[in-house]
């Protein structure tokens, strides 16, 4: 097994090197991926930039002639994402690590992102210290900031690049790490906000030790890996109590989690335990950064850095259509739970977010659009310790069908 060492040679060859070098003494075996397409090598890699181009859908010649920077960066991306995952899946991956500017970081993250979880990952970018959601995805990506441009060695640069060399090769020399959680007790993926915390967390103790359950903050990146695990066969079972990011994705809000939420389950067929978790809202930044078509809404002020609006009845209408839809489009089995006294911490007799209609639109929407799965509902609230209960014991029947 191999580290994968991704670097354009022909503009960061001695970077590379660098690296390749600290890790050669540290005793990891390495194979450099070259990932550029102008210039001559620094030195010859052991992945040579034409084998990068042929499995990126194309070839050196064509990406010459194209003399264009964007699609070169886009078929080394495709390349070295196909390399390092044939390498994985063959047994000959120890890590990914990569170096780069905004080229570099695209080339070497889409390489890290198609290998998974568990597998130590690290990119040395110049862009680490700003928003780097995109280049990390779903995957457990280290992001570490280059302070200086990659352009030589210098007292800077060494520091850097010698500390993620060392980082990688401690990860892949450490003690063997068991694959997921080393036991064979089943998985059960559970999403969770501030405001379900008090029943998401209550779920997780009565199904501990009997199952792992993996918790995701729905915060659009957690949804997005959630959906991602149960596709990659990961998970059997879901507690899907906290849909809030459908709410963010139908409004506006930051934290949506795309189209694909609340798909992967039903596609794969895993049995699932749906409920309205926090759709009363939908989540802002500070509050200058609300846009102004929503100034007249009601707020709630999480904190200095969060702002919470919402949802309305229109609103809570579409969003019992699209969980309805969805629902009954599952495979395996499938129920939905209503907590009828409150959908979140503040949605509460007496909370900033109480608004019975509100949630009364929500509940009369997808008791008109569900068919073929079981809606229950509950005269409590999503946090209290009968929901939690009545959720984990729908899982368990569910799992046993």
């Amino acid at each position: 097994m191999a580290v994968l060492l991704i670097g354009t040679l022909d503009t960061k060859g001695v970077e590379t090197a660098f690296m390749r070098d600290r890790l050669v003494a540290a005793g990891v075996p390495v194979l450099v991926a070259d990932a550029g397409s102008v210039g001559l090598p620094h030195f010859p890699p052991d992945i040579p930039r034409e084998k990068v181009f042929a499995a990126g859908g194309t070839s050196l010649a064509a990406v010459a002639k194209a003399n264009d920077r964007g699609t070169a960066v886009a078929a080394a991306a495709r390349g070295l994402a196909k390399i390092a995952a044939d390498l994985h899946r063959k047994g000959n991956l120890s890590g990914v690590l990569g170096l780069g500017g905004s080229a570099g970081t695209t080339i070497g993250t889409a390489a890290m992102r198609a290998v998974p979880v568990g597998i130590p990952k690290v990119m040395v970018s110049t862009l680490a210290s700003g928003d780097v959601r995109h280049y990390v995805g779903t995957r457990d990506v280290m992001m570490l900031h280059s302070v200086v441009d990659i352009a030589g060695l210098n007292r800077i640069s060494r520091l850097v690049l010698m500390n993620a060399a060392d980082a990688m090769a401690g990860m892949v020399q450490g003690k063997p790490r068991p694959q997921g959680s080393g036991t064979s007790a089943p998985v059960i993926a559970a999403t969770m906000f501030g405001v379900t915390t008090p029943c998401v967390d209550a779920c997780r103790k009565q199904l501990e030790p009997g199952f792992e359950v993996l918790t995701f903050h729905a915060t659009g990146t957690g949804g997005r890996t959630m959906e991602g695990l149960i596709r990659d066969g990961l998970v059997n079972g879901v507690l899907d109590l906290t849909t809030t990011e459908l709410a963010d994705e139908l409004v506006g809000g930051i934290l949506g989690a795309g189209p694909d939420r609340l798909t992967a389950a039903a596609i794969v067929g895993v049995p699932q335990v749906i409920s309205v978790g926090a759709l009363d809202m939908v989540n802002f930044g500070p509050p200058e950064t609300v846009p102004e078509k929503f100034r007249d809404r009601r707020f709630h002020h999480h904190n200095a850095n969060v702002t919470l609006m919402r949802t309305t009845p229109e609103e809570n209408d579409r969003l019992g259509k699209a969980i309805a839809e969805k629902a009954c489009a599952a495979k395996g089995p499938t129920a939905i739970l209503l907590p009828l006294r409150g959908v979140s911490a503040i949605d509460r007799e007496g909370g900033p977010f109480w608004w019975p209609e509100a949630d009364a639109a929500l509940f009369q929407s997808l008791r008109n659009w569900v068919y073929g799965v079981d809606v229950i509902e509950l005269d409590c609230h999503i946090n209290d310790p009968d929901f939690a209960l009545a959720a984990v014991e729908l899982l368990r029947k569910l799992l046993a069908r």
